[in-house]
């Protein structure tokens, strides 16, 4: 499904080689314990599993949700569900009216608008910042 221009998405198809690529990569760390490319609420998508070794006992589940487009655009969007919340933030390029096409919607919440940005041209230096980002968070947790 592609969502039309301006609704928080990109207007170009899911990049399904992209996802295939970086499935098997991330899924040989051991910080990852699954990760499936999933047609999940309507949307072509990688999700990645982290596993529950790497977190505090206050860390129910961990995940990165990943839509890379056609023409560049993405979301990356990583969630922590713990007992009584969850904390969650999303790096994304794709044109909206609330931001400029490269963003990030900041924890704990991901509220829209989010914050406008600058994201490397290519997919692994997109997904390296973001796995850089999520081990910072991983080591913020254990340091509470």
């Amino acid at each position: 499904m592609v969502p039309p221009p301006g609704a928080g998405g990109s207007s170009a198809p899911i990049d399904r080689p992209i996802l295939e690529f970086l499935q098997p990569r991330l899924h040989a760390t051991q910080q990852v314990t699954e990760t499936t490319i999933t047609d999940a609420h309507g949307h072509l998508e990688l999700r990645v599993v982290f596993a529950d070794a790497y977190y505090p006992d206050s860390v129910d589940d961990a995940q990165l949700a990943v839509r890379w487009y056609t023409n560049d655009d993405f979301t990356l969007h990583y969630r922590e569900a713990h007992t009584e919340h969850a904390w969650e933030c999303r790096w994304d390029r794709h044109p909206n009216p609330h931001n400029t096409r490269d963003h990030f919607h900041p924890p704990p919440t991901a509220p829209t608008p989010g914050e406008d940005a600058s994201w490397p041209t290519d997919h692994r230096d997109v997904v390296a910042l973001v796995l850089d980002e999520i081990e910072a968070r991983i080591a913020a947790l254990w340091s509470e």
